[in-house]
């Protein structure tokens, strides 16, 4: 009989975590919540609107054209004034907003009045720079408080900001800054990265000799050093504000009115312009940050990404500036000038809620718990994970060595497209599994469907879907609606593809398995990569795991993964039979593994991504594409090297 899964589903979790009873009697989700946004929830997600504040309320809730929404769409409001004036007119001005931290050491307190002040002075100098309402504006910058500050300065005037991670090279800031004709481009003139300076100006030099629509480049002084400033073009950001009054009258703007640009990759060469619009985009992540990390007036929250990733967007700036929270930026890497640099800033700030990457927690693991070990972190009492799936082992060092044991671990599963926090748990309902995220959000309608769009049933695979609008969700790719059409809605009737598979347990409680295009096929089993970069961990010698498939005579792929060891452990011949014979224990034979590369590092990009396309072409042995964005370019040589030589040995 033909199964109804389209990726199986090998592993299974037993453990379980129910929610802390002193969390439980105060949480900010209360039971019956899921019940309420079910039985209407356009009403649910209104009254989530009506705790921003409207200079025209809104009398529409939702109009769905699919594909396309409108939320909330003929009422009026402005970001900046629902992440500052308001909180500043209800006496909370002297409240902190930001802890800064640099690299170096530099740190600053930035109360919600100062924060203010500073975003109506550049909003006004933007103003008197010729930038108005419906312009875009570009952000390359380091993580300094002038990257939020230039992004609510936008939003104040009605600008929109498209921010480029401060890691993209000049081509990239090219191709982003054309596609939506960018007027202005606001940078620094560099920025410190492991005690290094990164030449953020001379990228964008390189890059506007190729941006016609650029008529002003906007230069934050961070390090100090000099640089080239071009006449009738580039202004010093002290410079403009110095006189700019500290009063900036605000643009309202319509709900529908776009917020902001963000560029994501696509399985074609262009980058996709997602669009966020203001009411809809501002009601999600307000929600979500509130309900999903349960915050308190007293909490301290760092969500450790950079701004120039969608997380940055809606939980270090616009999800924690709406609800009045005291948030904190680091500009640098966890490991300058020592590997337990955020642990000493945790302990700092007396850090109570911490958001961070699996990514990032397999690297502490593979440092070592000592580094955790050595600082007060008892100030913790919540623990959020956010970017790819959280294999267990990570999720459950994560809970042990981070939380002591004593703090709930929420696994967010969402995306830029997404806007907000899709599927999570709630830390004072949700009983937790280490690798699930667990259930959608109240309001929010998912499921997982096979290739012919129908629900697979408990404990099978599919493809993750969204069935309905959500107040957050895109509003289309920049300039290509047929792009927007044909890559989210065109394959299951009625239905948001979110290009992840996923398998959903007999509680409901959802387990992701990475991008589809990160499933294997091996001899006919369509394996997550996932599940086996998961078994590969839970080695007790294994730090991090990478797999990918490598295409294969015999089987139409085979298995090929890329080791990072523990301490002082190194690879052997014999190391990967093991690996292979314990991967084959725990999933079955036919995922074990036919190609082990031992690897110091794996290949990430600098927000610590590790890059499986790169893994891909090393292991099928073709010409590296694009590595510009890496952390590190030299670990693809090293790995190329040696992929070579020990695939020529496995093969033989």
């Amino acid at each position: 009989m033909k199964s109804s899964a389209t990726i199986e589903a090998l592993s299974e979790e037993t453990r379980r975590f129910p929610p802390p009873p002193e969390l439980a009697s105060g949480a900010n989700a209360r039971p019956g919540i899921y019940e309420e946004a079910e039985r209407d929830y356009e009403a649910f997600w209104a009254s989530w609107a009506r705790k921003l504040e409207w200079s025209k309320p809104f009398t529409k809730t939702l109009e769905w054209n699919e594909p396309f929404a409108k939320w909330f769409g003929d009422g009026e409001l402005n970001a900046s004034v629902n992440a500052l004036d308001r909180h500043v007119r209800a006496g909370q001005g002297a409240r902190v907003a930001y802890y800064y931290e640099g690299e170096p050491g530099d740190r600053r307190s930035i109360s919600y009045a100062q924060l203010l002040a500073e975003v109506c002075r550049f909003g006004n100098a933007l103003r008197k720079l010729g930038i108005k309402k419906g312009d875009r504006v570009a952000i390359y910058m380091p993580m300094i408080p002038e990257l939020p500050i230039a992004m609510l300065a936008c939003a104040r005037i009605g600008a929109a900001h498209s921010v480029i991670f401060g890691g993209f090279s000049p081509d990239s800031i090219v191709d982003r800054v054309n596609d939506s004709q960018c007027v202005a481009l606001v940078t620094a003139d560099q920025g410190w990265r492991r005690g290094k300076k990164v030449l953020l100006k001379n990228n964008c030099d390189a890059a506007m000799k190729a941006t016609p629509s650029v008529r002003t480049c906007i230069v934050a002084r961070r390090v100090g050093d000099p640089v080239q400033m071009q006449a009738g073009r580039d202004v010093w950001w002290h410079d403009i504000v110095a006189d700019s009054p500290i009063q900036c009258e605000p643009d309202p703007m319509n709900a529908e009115d776009l917020l902001y640009l963000l560029y994501t990759s696509g399985t074609t060469a262009k980058p996709k312009g997602i669009q966020h619009t203001t009411g809809g985009y501002l009601t999600g992540v307000t929600m979500t940050h509130k309900l999903v990390f349960d915050l308190k007036e007293d909490d301290v929250y760092w969500c450790a990404a950079d701004i120039g990733w969608v997380t940055g967007h809606s939980y270090i700036v616009y999800g924690p500036l709406c609800n009045g929270a005291t948030s904190i930026i680091y500009e640098g890497t966890p490991d300058f000038p020592d590997k337990d640099r955020l642990w000493e800033i945790v302990e700092r700030y007396k850090v109570s809620i911490l958001y961070t990457a699996p990514t990032a927690i397999r690297t502490f693991m593979k440092w070592g718990a000592q580094y955790p070990a050595k600082h007060d972190l008892s100030s913790l009492r919540l623990l959020g994970s956010v970017g790819e799936p959280i294999n267990p082992e990570a999720w459950m060092w994560y809970r042990e060595h981070i939380g002591r044991g004593r703090c709930p671990v929420v696994d967010t599963w969402w995306q830029t497209e997404t806007g907000a926090i899709m599927i999570a748990p709630l830390p004072g309902i949700t009983t937790t599994l280490p690798g699930s995220a667990t259930l959608p959000l109240p309001g929010i309608a998912a499921d997982v469907v096979n290739e012919q769009g129908e629900s697979v049933p408990p404990g099978g695979g599919g493809y993750a879907v969204l069935t309905r609008p959500w107040p957050s969700m895109l509003r289309g790719i920049w300039g290509d609606e047929e792009r927007y059409r044909q890559t989210y809605w065109s394959k299951f009737a009625h239905k948001y593809l979110a290009g992840d598979g996923c398998r959903r347990d007999a509680e409901g409680n959802y387990w992701f398995m990475g991008r589809i295009d990160d499933v294997m096929n091996v001899s006919g089993h369509r394996i997550s990569t996932t599940e086996v970069e998961s078994a590969l961990i839970e080695h007790p010698k294994v730090a991090e795991a990478a797999v990918c498939g490598k295409l294969d005579g015999m089987t139409g792929q085979a298995i090929y993964a890329f080791v990072s060891l523990r301490g002082a452990e190194s690879g052997t011949p014999g190391l990967a039979d093991e690996l292979r014979a314990h991967v084959g224990e725990k999933l079955g034979k036919f995922t074990q593994p036919k190609f082990v590369t031992f690897t110091q590092e794996l290949p990430k990009t600098r927000s610590g991504k590790i890059m499986r396309r790169l893994l891909r072409d090393i292991a099928e042995g073709r010409t590296l594409g694009d590595t510009t964005t890496l952390a590190d370019s030299t670990v693809v040589k090293e790995l190329q090297e040696r992929a070579a030589s020990e695939s020529a040995r496995d093969e033989a």
